[in-house]
């Protein structure tokens, strides 16, 4: 427990005197986006030497290369032989991501003692202690973000520093603002006020979009592993050495989050595009000539379908009705608050799912490769209707019995057992008296 919480008689000496917030959250931003730029640096590094063992160029055209790497996590994009490459590798973000939740966890449990403690805020006072530090963290990783821009710039290259800046503050919002909170104990005193069918709304979501990506995960596994042989194949045309194999395996990586959304897009019925001109999805499958990526291995074979494929559709409703059932069981609420959690956390998760699949695809190359990934706008419709309804059936496991009691609970009384003369309205010797 943080020390907002903690007792007064409890608190360290040390206490009475937190560290300066100005420092701690702009520190935390800039080693939070310094993780992974190091990281990736090093690959960028290692791969320069796989490459030709060091024979052209010099460290730092790898290093350049991990900082662009860096920058395309952040949706920054990159300019190839003077083709646009938007697509973002999720992988590379996944890690930021992380890297925030990790940092802005600490920033959060380190400036817990600044501002008003849990009873004052409790009572209404004005605390601005999170959206400062949530602040200072941006402006730490900004500056970062900006800087690297600058310097992996160049004449083969165009980073977009506006597209990074606009990553960068989503990305604080959604990962960092609420890691402060949790760190800072803040947000456990403001989730008590609010209700208790939204705080359930938003486990069912949560849990739903978590399992169903998972589960998109595991179908494009299993769809890689049936295809192996021809992932080997395609990687045997680049005639690469042992280690530069692995590098490529490395890379490939980064964009495995990619092909999980696209297989959820799969699932949910309106598939994606891998070129202009094509479509997968259950119901008919349309490929032009592909890129040399092990991952498309995984892609099936043009036509229709077997008619059994269709059938995996039932998946994200059924996903969506085990997860709501298992977010709301032994909640104390009642049947139609059950309903409503499942129903509407179901949307959140639908929606929140579509917004992957919009951020998943992009150009990948020149000419019809420039229209890569899943047809969000019916990926929004189809996610919305699968997942709401899925909920809602599996919340309506536990509302149909709740409902039952409460109907029971609130039926007509049962009439009086007792007889006549011990009434005393009906007592004969009453009413003499």
């Amino acid at each position: 427990m943080t020390s907002l919480l903690t007792r007064p008689d409890t608190v360290r000496a040390d206490a009475a005197r937190p560290r300066p917030l100005v420092l701690i959250a702009t520190l935390g931003g800039a080693l939070a986006a310094l993780g992974p730029l190091v990281v990736l640096l090093a690959v960028g590094v290692v791969g320069w030497f796989v490459a030709d063992a060091g024979v052209h160029g010099v460290p730092r055209d790898g290093m350049r290369a991990g900082a662009l790497a860096w920058l395309v996590g952040h949706g920054s994009g990159v300019t190839v032989e003077g083709v646009r490459i938007t697509v973002v590798p999720l992988g590379i973000t996944a890690v930021a991501a992380w890297s925030m939740w990790r940092l802005g966890h600490r920033v959060g449990d380190a400036v817990s003692g600044h501002g008003p403690d849990a009873d004052r805020i409790s009572d209404g006072e004005r605390d601005l202690t999170v959206p400062t530090a949530v602040l200072l963290f941006l402006s730490g990783y900004a500056v970062v973000a900006v800087v690297v821009a600058a310097l992996a710039a160049g004449t083969s290259a165009d980073p977009s520093v506006p597209r990074v800046l606009a990553w960068t503050i989503a990305m604080t919002a959604l990962v960092a603002a609420p890691a402060i909170a949790v760190g800072s104990g803040r947000a456990a005193i403001w989730a008590a006020l609010v209700p208790a069918t939204l705080r359930s709304a938003a486990s069912v979501a949560a849990r739903l979009l978590g399992t169903f990506l998972a589960v998109s995960a595991l179908v494009f596994v299993v769809a890689l592993g049936l295809s192996f042989d021809d992932a080997a194949t395609m990687t045997s045309q680049l005639h690469p050495s042992a280690a530069e194999a692995g590098y490529f395996a490395l890379l490939n990586t980064a964009f495995v989050p990619n092909a999980a959304v696209f297989s959820g897009s799969w699932l949910l019925g309106p598939g994606f595009a891998v070129g202009g001109a094509t479509v997968v999805s259950p119901s008919a499958v349309v490929l032009g000539p592909l890129p040399v990526v092990p991952l498309l291995a995984a892609l099936p074979a043009p036509g229709t379908p077997a008619g059994w494929v269709g059938a995996l559709m039932l998946l994200p409703p059924l996903v969506a009705a085990v997860a709501a059932f298992r977010a709301l069981r032994g909640r104390a609420l009642s049947w139609d608050q059950l309903a409503l959690a499942g129903c509407g956390g179901g949307i959140a998760a639908g929606v929140g799912f579509a917004v992957l699949a919009s951020l998943s695809g992009g150009a990948a190359g020149p000419g019809r490769m420039r229209f890569v990934g899943p047809f969000h706008p019916d990926v929004l419709v189809h996610a919305v209707t699968a997942c709401g309804l899925g909920a809602l059936l599996g919340a309506s496991v536990l509302a149909v019995p709740a409902w039952r009691a409460a109907r029971a609970a609130s039926g007509p009384a049962p009439e009086s057992a007792s007889e006549p003369g011990t009434d005393p309205i009906h007592d004969p010797s009453a009413a003499g008296d």
